[in-house]
């Protein structure tokens, strides 16, 4: 909450323009100021800064509420709690979608669809609210260079074709998407803490980074000293600011992630080209002796990113042309499994399949294992056929 604009603590605007020539703009600028410095910049006197420190404290203090006040407003507004992610079983099992006012983790290998998703979830939270949609604009941080205007209007026309059925509706979707193209650390945190006006001027109801993950390990490598700490710094700033802006606009955020190998001697290693979940490697110990050790393949940036995040969810692999919605950590949901195929509307639950009995590792959902792509599966496939199947749309 100290991240607020002075601008929205209801300071008149001839301070707020004073403060911020002394690049004072939030309310943590102006509460980490001792009073005599406030007197010097605001050029007022003691009793008045002592008034000013009070309303911007109360500005930036969280509200309390009670929880039948929280159940009042969600049901006489179910729109605002929840965007419905349009796959019906889905939303079901987390009672109602994508939460707002909250984060929400997509992970998984590369290929298994999370930018698809991200795309679609784009696309309605543009919708009317009758539709299921927020009837907004969103934000989207691509820091890999994944996003696709075209994808982006191929899954609207598959998937709503009788709502998307002119050209000014499409267009009119698409000026309501902000792509920001942010490659380093830095320039992603500059542009999460430059969104709180932008949220209010351009009506933004969903943010989207895809991906966190891509970012902070092209730039902290954990073997190098200090570089834990610096990343683990920066991962908490970036959770801290984006469960501000969710819970203060009451908006969905949605970020994705990647994935690494954990090996039994507590080492990670990033886990693209992992095959499969489980892998086994032989090591020679100190002794001479050949030791065996297991390899799980798990969402990375850690166990203490994985408490940052509210809702989990896992796409993997199942098979070849078949993957698998994970919802592995929800304030609400149980843990549980759905298929999924990618098609040209985007990601298509496979409902008369029967779920898979997935094992839970351990307490925390940082341990629960995810599936990447089976080569000796993918081999044994295209022995059995003459022609390669066809490539769907991947992430």
């Amino acid at each position: 909450m100290a991240a607020k604009k002075l601008r929205r603590a209801k300071l008149s605007q001839e301070l707020c323009e004073r403060l911020s020539r002394y690049q004072i703009t939030t309310c943590q600028d102006f509460l980490c100021l001792s009073l005599l410095e406030l007197m010097k910049v605001t050029g007022q006197s003691y009793r008045n800064v002592q008034k000013l420190l009070r309303k911007v404290s109360l500005a930036c203090a969280p509200k309390m509420q009670t929880a039948y006040e929280m159940k009042v407003r969600r049901s006489v507004n179910p729109s605002a709690a929840f965007l419905p992610t349009s796959l019906h079983s889905l939303d079901k099992a987390l009672h109602g979608g994508i939460p707002c006012g909250s984060l929400t983790e997509l992970t998984g290998p590369p290929g298994c669809g999370k930018t698809q998703f991200c795309i679609t979830m784009s696309v309605l939270a543009t919708l009317p609210v009758s539709m299921g949609g927020l009837d907004g604009a969103v934000i989207y941080i691509d820091t890999e260079s994944a996003f696709s205007a075209e994808r982006l209007i191929e899954i609207a026309g598959n998937r709503f074709p009788t709502y998307f059925d002119s050209d000014e509706k499409l267009f009119c979707m698409t000026s309501s998407i902000h792509l920001y193209r942010e490659l380093t650390c830095d320039s992603v945190l500059k542009r999460i803490k430059s969104l709180e006006e932008e949220i209010i001027s351009k009506k933004i109801k969903l943010i989207i980074i895809d991906s966190v993950a891509s970012v902070v390990r092209k730039e902290f490598d954990t073997q190098l000293q200090g570089n834990l700490a610096e990343r683990s710094n920066f991962l908490a700033r970036g959770a801290s600011l984006l469960k501000y802006l969710a819970e203060e606009f009451s908006i969905p955020v949605i970020l994705t992630n990647q994935i690494t190998t954990s090996l039994s001697n507590g080492l990670a290693i990033p886990a693209d080209l992992v095959s499969p979940a489980h892998d086994l490697s032989l090591s020679e110990g100190a002794s001479g002796s050949v030791k065996r050790e297991s390899a799980c393949v798990t969402a990375a940036l850690g166990n203490t990113w994985s408490h940052s995040v509210n809702t989990r969810l896992i796409l993997q692999y199942h098979d070849l042309l078949t993957r698998q919605i994970v919802i592995a950590k929800s304030p609400v949901a149980p843990f549980s499994t759905f298929f999924y195929t990618i098609e040209k509307s985007g990601l298509i639950l496979q409902d008369g399949k029967n779920l898979s009995s997935l094992p839970w590792e351990g307490a925390s959902p940082v341990l629960q294992t995810i599936q990447v792509r089976n080569t000796t599966l993918r081999d044994a496939f295209l022995n059995t056929t003459d022609e390669t199947p066809g490539d769907t749309p991947s992430a």
